[in-house]
């Protein structure tokens, strides 16, 4: 255990992560269609904002500013030569707001998918794949990230590429996936053949893994219950979106209220997950609530879906993607998320 994120497991039963990076970004001014990785050099003021908003509402992980900051989405703003800056600045100004804390903050320094589908549906080859992330991966490692904190997959083939370019750099690393089809990946993994992809990664696996964005917070509970089910000792990752998005006055916005996310928060612990947070539309405001509720608020039994749906609203399929589980549709139920 010399790492940060496995030590800090060790003393905690729980981790509160941090909440969206996009949403609050485009709070801020960013422009849609715009890197938001050029800010950890042109706006550090900005970002270094970003960083304090889950460390002053209680998280004790936070992800850098740079989901996008490999190679191939870069090109698209012609940075694809600045890789290594944008990543080594976002994870320096990341890790002055942690250290400047006053308490363990760790610091994890956000992979994102490339954006290219992998071969054979696509031109990405495994190998360009490795070297993109290990790109980033050494950039961030540069700046002081504690894990590489590899989100959003939807392809085992990129995940694992992005997995062993974390074994190159020589950082520990965590991986989630976006169960946004119907209970499966875009590219058609569940719940359970997730897990057994992890157990069968050769080099270095995950510290934890598990679910982020997607479709919304019972959704991805639903995931988290999926893992569980397999019966594996991992740690796991609970990261879930603030409701349900919706268009409001020319901007989008998710319905989740910062009490939706407390019970949405007390919900992934009792279904198994370890670090727990959010992802699109999850403000600092949201985290104050999902804190103070993690602490205040006994541990459970396991929920049933019915209990999920009860406190979180219906789900957004039938199935959780394996057909062997069928929930409700997606309906208001109990308490209103809006």
């Amino acid at each position: 255990m010399t790492d940060a994120l496995s030590r800090m497991l060790a003393d905690k039963p729980y981790i509160l992560a941090d909440g969206a990076t996009g949403t609050n970004l485009f709070n801020m001014g960013l422009s849609s269609g715009d890197s938001p990785e050029f800010w950890n050099v042109d706006e550090p003021e900005k970002i270094r904002t970003l960083y304090r908003g889950p460390v002053e509402a209680g998280s004790d992980l936070f992800l850098t500013n740079t989901f996008g900051g490999n190679a191939s989405r870069l090109k698209l703003h012609d940075a694809q030569h600045r890789v290594h800056e944008f990543n080594k600045a976002g994870a320096e100004l990341g890790r002055e707001i942690a250290d400047a804390s006053g308490r363990r903050v760790i610091v994890a320094g956000s992979v994102g998918p490339t954006g290219d589908i992998m071969e054979p549906l696509g031109t990405l080859t495994y190998a360009i794949a490795v070297e993109m992330f290990h790109e980033q991966a050494e950039g961030l490692k540069a700046g002081g990230a504690d894990v590489l904190w590899i989100e959003t997959m939807s392809a085992p083939e990129e995940y694992r590429a992005a997995g062993e370019a974390a074994g190159l750099a020589g950082i520990p690393w965590c991986g989630t996936m976006s169960f946004d089809t119907a209970g499966r990946t875009m590219m058609g993994l569940t719940s359970s053949a997730m897990v057994e992809m992890v157990a069968g990664m050769k080099g270095a696996r995950p510290l934890a893994f598990g679910a982020n964005c997607g479709v919304g917070a019972s959704d991805l509970l639903r995931t988290v219950l999926g893992f569980s089910a397999t019966g594996t000792d991992a740690v796991l990752i609970a990261k879930g979106n603030a409701g349900i998005p919706k268009y409001h006055e020319g901007h989008i916005h998710y319905d989740g209220t910062p009490d939706l996310m407390a019970d949405y928060a007390v919900l992934a612990r009792d279904c198994g997950a370890r670090i727990i947070g959010g992802c699109c539309g999850t403000t600092p405001d949201h985290l104050r609530h999902m804190r103070a509720a993690l602490d205040n608020r006994p541990a459970g039994p396991r929920p049933t879906l019915d209990q999920i749906t009860a406190a979180l609203g219906g789900f957004s399929s039938a199935s959780d993607g394996t057909g062997d589980d069928m929930g409700p549709t997606r309906e208001r139920r109990g308490r209103s998320r809006g």
